[in-house]
């Protein structure tokens, strides 16, 4: 008969500490840990999965060795840093983030899961090294930084212990299984309860009063009877907007609408369910929802604690200067918070949203408007969370929340040992019925999914540490691998469902609009000229003065030389040129009907004085000899010629000169009409087309989905290894393979767009700028323009940036066409929306300066800014030129100041921490953690140090 094995003395002490009896599934998880085996916890949101966590810290402490405790993003990894120093002292608790590097060599390290992943390809040693937490595991399946932790569970030596926290998933078993596979004995621990229960209510205003309607979403386990009262009848709908005259036709007299947020708050404040969490997928919204609130007159906070927010807010910000807390708003956003209400999201900077975290987990704070951000594991529980949609924007179309992402946002409801139970409002929508409402409060399934794929840095690496076959077998112990062939089916059936709705739309366009095909050549030929005219701005933008070009437009002559190019703010250039006879020509994109050809470089008169008229006419002699010296003749119509600015001609209205183009008056205007019945594509058909591209995007990642699943992530890394052969990267003989030099480069460089970013650099695209100008350019790798409205059209501070930019354009270009080729996901386009703004900071413009002229707000200047710097630290040790990565390392500290810095600091820490962008602790590429600005898990950026 077995024997039980007593616990070890450590479990003792612990147990002893906590002052309360651990749950039984956190006393299953011990018994795991104590046997030496990996274990994955899965639990609700609150259950007490740190705790298992902790033990590990315990025994590691112990047993005089080390634990990593890894997390998505910094702000939670500064929180578990804070809770291990309160429990074990700061000389055993070490932190590696984007931002700060304290205490490295501690038995206890808190650091980003990418942290570790970088250190695991670097091949730097783990001595000691007997456990790593893997908090919010199941975040493998995000789309961007899922893949971070697979790579860390499968290169992660075996005989290191793994503690894997989860949420509540429904395949937790086949994650139990698959981590089983890859790494040994492994335990699955699952709680269902949540601590405190969950009570999920649905809140109705009338349409003619405040009055406002608070039920219960479901009733013993169903949707509750009395919540479809307040469904729209769908035929009242499809009555809107027909003529008033007819009877019984008009707009329907809708009873119900959404409940403003000032009402939401006194609602609550009213039935005592503050604090509160109201969650809205906007910061603009946010910030919108804390202001009305406030200006409504409610104030939900008393004497005293506005008199403890006050301090607490004085600390966080006592590192900004007074210029910074004027362009950020501070007074505004003082108010609020003493009013007890605040904004918290991505857009504000970091020394705000550490106010509010600290003020609503004392209690001080009543109400924050929230993105989605605060629900990924900080510490913020309420008494009730607001959902206000349950819909939300993806960029470029509305997601109907998943149950997995309903219980992460609802999971804040409920404080252990404070509230009985939590609870969950929804607010109502005419657009969603109350039965959708019922099932995404009622379903409990959360399947965890993977995201899976080789990467360009991720292969680099493989070739770097593994023969091929070893590679090749480390990619299929993926957990995207393991589950692959069950989703074939699962996945053929949404295609064919798809299918059905696609031709579903088709019929009622072509019914209603005329044929799909007619339409969309309509709106394409819309879309090529304007294509086309940007194509000719970028042109226009990299003349140089004395370059000869060959022109295509109304009113202009054939062959002009170049005096002078001007860019005007919001991007728009404007181009002087002299022709053979003296005169002068003001072009913009719109007077050229092609791009412009450079067909001869023509020296210039000096002094270079292109507003003499003695200066132009020279010039324009030397453009006739040359001309004469080609044997080319110079045609020219009538038009835009006029006095310049010493009596010279300058720009009139251009006359009815002809077109220099081939082709027949009647193909002119059959032109016309063709670019006149774009313009004369409807709304509603636009629409309708915007609706059937969206189904039919969908449909092809359902197929490109399908397509992989039929073939091995192996087949993938293969086509990856392909494209870096053919680019020059790699090379491979006799079975054999080794990384290039820029290979080596790409496997040390941890970026989104790292193979294009080493690609720039053998391109010596950073070459020859100073610090300003390498921020400035390399900013086009880490921002991303959000929304999906249109996009803004660049500035730029000189031609040599725009050239710069359109070279690394074009290098773009050309790896998508090879990326499209090899059926590899694209790399995204570089956005030189940041570029001004980048180069004016390294400059050493103040904020009200670099961001007046700007809509980013100060939160998202300072999330990029980091991310900035990170890259620029990595181009600092990777660029082949001396002075570029001298210059690289000098840009890196002209952003890394005042409020950047200042956002910079870990809180708390008085002067013994320091940040890990000050150059020391940067000395190697592999310590990045990498990413872009996002919500959520997109908010890592920068280097670490080496533990």
């Amino acid at each position: 008969m077995e024997t039980e094995r007593p616990a070890p003395p450590e479990r003792a002490r612990f147990l002893d500490s906590l002052g309360f009896q651990p749950d039984r599934f956190q006393l299953d998880a011990f018994d795991v840990l104590d046997e030496g085996h990996n274990v994955l916890v899965a639990a609700p949101t609150g259950a007490g999965k740190t705790l298992v966590a902790h033990y590990a810290v315990e025994q590691a402490l112990a047993a005089g060795q080390r634990l990593f405790y890894t997390t998505p993003i910094k702000a939670l990894s500064n929180q578990k840093y804070h809770d291990l120093v309160d429990d074990y002292g700061r000389d055993n608790v070490g932190l590696l983030t984007g931002d700060n590097a304290v205490n490295p060599d501690a038995p206890a390290v808190v650091m980003t899961t990418e942290v570790l992943r970088n250190m695991l390809y670097a091949g730097n040693p783990l001595d000691r090294l007997a456990s790593v937490v893997l908090d919010e595991v199941h975040y493998l399946q995000d789309a961007y930084r899922g893949p971070v932790w697979e790579e860390v569970i499968i290169h992660l030596p075996r005989h290191i212990q793994l503690v894997c926290l989860s949420a509540t998933v429904s395949n937790a078993s086949e994650l139990e299984e698959w981590i089983q596979t890859v790494r040994g004995p492994t335990s699955l621990v699952v709680e269902t309860e949540r601590p405190v229960t969950l009570d999920n209510h649905y809140l109705v205003a009338e349409r003619n009063s405040n009055h406002l309607h608070l039920i219960k979403t479901a009733r013993a386990g169903k949707a509750n009877p009395s919540g479809f009262r307040f469904d729209i009848d769908p035929r009242s709908l499809q009555q809107r907007g027909r003529g008033r005259g007819q009877k019984g036709r008009g707009r329907p007299r809708r009873k119900w609408r959404t409940p403003n947020r000032p009402d939401v708050v006194e609602l609550l404040r009213q039935r005592d369910l503050l604090p509160a969490i109201h969650f809205i997928f906007s910061r603009a919204a946010c910030d919108d929802a804390a202001r009305a609130v406030v200006d409504s007159g409610q104030v939900l906070t008393s004497t005293d604690e506005r008199d403890r927010i006050r301090a607490i807010l004085a600390e966080k910000v006592e590192t900004l200067s007074e210029l910074d807390l004027d362009v950020l708003r501070y007074d505004d956003f003082k108010a609020g918070l003493e009013a007890g209400v605040a904004p918290h999201h991505a857009g504000m900077v970091p020394p705000f949203k550490e106010a509010v975290e600290a003020c609503f987990v004392r209690g001080l704070v009543k109400m924050v408007f929230a993105t989605e951000t605060l629900a990924l594991g900080i510490n913020m529980p309420a008494r009730t969370v607001v959902l206000e949609k349950l819909t939300k924007f993806t960029g470029d179309h509305h997601e109907f929340l998943t149950p997995a992402q309903y219980t992460q946002l609802t999971g804040r409801a409920g404080r252990r040992g404070i509230d009985t139970e939590g609870k969950a409002v929804v607010l109502w929508s005419p657009f969603v019925r109350f039965e959708q409402v019922a099932e995404l409060a009622l379903s409990r399934k959360f399947v965890l999914s993977s995201s899976f794929r080789p990467t360009y840095n991720m292969a680099a690496n493989l070739v770097r540490r593994y023969d091929p076959d070893r590679a090749r077998q480390l990619l299929n112990l993926s957990f995207a691998q393991f589950r692959a062939d069950a989703g074939v089916v699962r996945t053929e059936h949404r295609a064919e469902r798809l299918l059905d709705r696609r031709r579903q739309i088709t019929r009622r366009i072509e019914r209603e609009h005329g044929p799909v095909e007619e339409l969309r050549a309509a709106l394409k030929l819309g879309r090529e000229s304007d294509d086309e005219r940007q194509a000719i701005a970028l042109a226009l933008g990299q003349l140089t003065p004395g370059e000869a070009v060959a022109a295509d437009g109304p009113n202009l002559p054939v062959r002009l030389l170049t005096l002078a190019v001007a860019f005007r703010k919001g991007g728009r250039v404007r181009v002087t040129f002299v022709d053979d006879e003296g005169d002068t020509y003001e072009v913009t994109p719109a007077d050229l009907d092609r791009i412009p050809m450079v067909t001869d470089r023509v020296t210039l008169p000096e002094p270079y004085l292109p507003n003499s008229v003695l200066f132009v006419h020279e010039a324009g002699e030397r453009l006739a000899k040359a001309t004469a010296g080609n044997g080319r003749k110079n045609g020219k119509g009538k038009g835009r010629k006029g006095k310049g600015v010493d009596g010279g001609r300058g720009r009139k209205g251009g006359g009815k000169g002809g077109r220099h183009r081939g082709g027949s008056d009647a193909a002119e205007a059959d032109e016309r009409r063709t670019v006149s019945s774009a313009a004369d594509v409807p709304p509603a058909a636009r629409k309708a087309l915007r609706r059937l591209e969206r189904v039919e995007r969908d449909l092809d990642l359902i197929q490109s989905a399908a397509n992989r699943r039929a073939e091995s992530l192996a087949g993938q890394f293969d086509r990856v290894i392909e494209l870096l052969v053919d680019r020059g990267h790699l090379d491979i003989d006799d079975e054999e393979w080794r990384l290039t030099d820029s290979g080596q480069r790409l496997a040390r460089l941890y970026h989104e767009c790292d193979l294009l970013v080493v690609e720039a650099l053998e391109d010596g695209l950073f070459d020859g700028l100073n610090p300003a100008e390498v921020a400035g350019l390399a900013s086009c790798f880490v921002y991303e323009e959000r929304g999906g409205g249109p996009h803004h059209q660049p500035w730029f501070p000189s031609s040599s940036m725009r050239s710069r930019v359109t070279r690394l354009e074009g290098l773009h270009l050309n790896l998508v066409v090879e990326e499209e080729r090899s059926r590899l996901p694209l790399t995204r386009k570089p956005d030189p929306g940041f570029l001004p703004i980048a180069h004016a900071w390294a400059a050493g413009g103040d904020l009200d300066e670099v961001l007046s002229d700007s809509e980013i707000t100060a939160g998202d200047f300072v999330r990029t800014a980091k991310q900035l710097i990170d890259l620029l630290r990595q181009l600092g040790m990777l660029a082949i030129v001396p002075a570029t990565a001298a210059a690289a390392r000098a840009a890196a500290d002209a952003v890394f100041r005042d409020l950047v810095a200042a956002s910079s600091m870990l809180q708390g820490e008085g002067g013994g921490d320091r940040p890990s962008l000050d150059g020391e602790a940067t000395d190697r590429p592999e310590q990045a953690d990498g990413g872009r600005a996002d919500d959520g898990l997109g908010e890592e950026t920068a280097a670490t140090a080496e533990p």
